[in-house]
Order: structure tokens, then C-alpha cells, then sequence
């Protein structure tokens, strides 16, 4: 399938992004990915909720629901599946790291096909890459989804072998946080952990989705530091986000996991 992209900014085709914006000058902006079927997005309370909080932390004026759903309504027909990604930036201002005291923020939705992934991807697993770069603290910031996500860039940068998906991304004090791309799970019997993300990381909604129904599926949930060494010893790795759901980790750090059905489990979960 071509891939075709299509965007409106605040809520006009035709309209251009000021260079004095700030989502481009300093990464002064959040923003959300989400799936859309027959042209709704899926578990759009929990993005708007989680899109208002990240504002907030920003001190950005998050631009009502309703106009964000009329974005999507004009750029997604009710037949397809597709891709969102709203960003909200703080909108244009003079040169200068001061927040501008009249700064009208900017919204940004944009639509792209769904990606297709390889089967192999759901019913056997995933190779990860273990990231030579570590996370910086930043409490203030950490678990939103702001746009300054070098970090991440530079992390992704470290490959090229297509056989690995994703990669590990650790802190300072070599403890897990996330992917480069999506969240992660361990699962220590019938306990599932995720790692804290109070002092760097993304507080992803599937992440968030699958912690609210753990309990549903058999498992108490935990969040906490997840060392390195204790996440090779995990019985089961789950990595999650909005547009694949779950996958589980066969290969990673030289560790091979069996086949197991608990990424299933969650796709199942997640589609009802």
C-alpha cells in the first residue's frame, strides 16, 4: 500500500507551521499515536486524559476534545484503519527560551496508513537490541510524551539489522525503563512488572491499559525498578504499545525466551 499522509493544522489542510513555532524550536510540545477504526480512535477517553495531563505538566492549554475529534473525523473515513498522531505544541513565540505570556498553542493531527507487521511478529516474537545509551533524570518530565525525543533518535540509530524491532533502553543506573518505541513487561510468575517511570521514560496508555486489567488476566501487577539483571530472569517479556498492542520478546542479551501465551492474552484483551 503507497503511504499516504495527511494533516491539518489547527484544523486547516492549508495551513503552514510558523518557523517561530516553539514545538519546532525547542520540542516544546506533547503529543499522542493512536490507532483509529471505522473512523473512531480506539480508548480515546485514555488518550485525550493522558494528551491533557502531559499538558498540563507543560503548562500548555490542551485544545478541547471535541475539536480534536472533528480533526479526525475529517481526515479518517469510517471504513478504514489508520494511524493518528496529535501533537500539541505551545505555538509560536519570539526567539528566547521564556514561555511567551499570549502563546496560543498549536494543534497538529495527522493521518498515516496502519502499518503492517510481519505475522511472525505475533505468533512467535521479537528480537530486541540492548541501547548503549542511558536515559537521562529528569523527574519533572519524566513518564510525559513531550516532543524532545533525541534521546530515542539516537537510540534507534544504533542498528540497522532488521531482524531486531526495537531496543532496551536503560538509565544511568542500569536499570530497565522502556523501548525506544514502546513499553515493557516482565513477567515474574504471576506477577507482572513494569518499570518505574519517575525519573525518566514514557508513560504509555497500552502500558497503562495493561496494568488497569492484569488482574483480569491472572496476574497481580507491579511497578518498580527493574534492574537489568532481574529482567534477564524473567519467566516472560512483553513489549506494548498503541499501534502493535503486545509482542512477546524471543530474543534478547543473548537470552532466549520459549514461545508463550501471554502476548496473545493481552491482543485479545486490548481488541475488547
Amino acid at each position: 500500500m503507497t503511504l499516504t499522509t495527511q494533516f491539518l493544522i489547527n484544523g486547516k489542510s492549508d495551513n503552514g507551521l510558523s518557523p517561530l513555532d516553539r514545538g519546532l524550536a525547542y520540542g516544546d510540545g506533547v503529543f499522542r499515536t493512536l490507532k483509529v477504526r471505522q473512523g473512531l480512535p480506539d480508548s480515546w477517553s485514555l488518550h485525550y486524559e493522558k494528551l491533557k495531563y502531559d499538558c498540563g505538566i507543560l503548562e500548555i492549554s490542551c485544545p478541547d476534545p471535541e475539536l480534536l475529534l472533528a480533526d479526525i473525523e475529517r481526515l479518517f473515513t469510517p471504513e478504514e484503519e489508520a494511524i493518528a498522531k496529535i501533537v500539541i505544541t505551545r505555538g509560536a513565540g519570539h526567539r528566547g527560551y521564556a514561555i511567551p505570556a499570549a502563546a496560543r498553542p498549536t494543534r497538529i493531527v495527522i493521518r498515516e496508513n496502519n502499518p503492517h507487521y510481519p505475522r511472525d511478529n505475533f505468533e512467535h516474537g521479537v528480537n530486541l537490541h540492548l541501547c548503549n545509551l542511558r536515559l537521562s533524570h529528569q523527574p519533572r518530565l519524566a513518564g510525559i510524551k513531550h516532543l524532545n525525543r533525541l534521546e530515542n533518535v539516537m537510540a534507534r540509530s544504533e542498528w540497522s539489522d532488521g531482524s531486531l524491532v526495537d531496543g532496551v533502553l536503560l538509565d544511568q543506573e542500569d536499570c530497565v525503563i522502556e523501548c525506544t518505541m514502546s513499553n515493557l513487561f516482565a513477567r515474574m510468575g504471576k506477577t507482572l512488572v513494569t518499570p518505574s517511570l519517575d525519573k525518566c521514560g514514557v508513560a504509555g496508555v497500552t502500558r497503562q491499559r495493561i496494568l488497569d486489567n492484569a488482574p483480569y488476566l491472572g496476574y497481580e501487577a507491579e511497578v518498580r525498578a527493574l534492574p537489568l539483571e532481574q529482567l534477564m530472569q524473567a519467566d516472560e517479556v512483553i513489549i506494548c504499545n498503541s499501534v502493535f498492542g503486545a509482542w512477546q520478546v524471543r530474543n534478547f542479551n543473548n537470552r532466549k525466551w520459549p514461545r508463550q501465551d501471554l502476548a496473545s492474552r493481552i491482543q485479545t484483551m486490548l481488541r475488547e
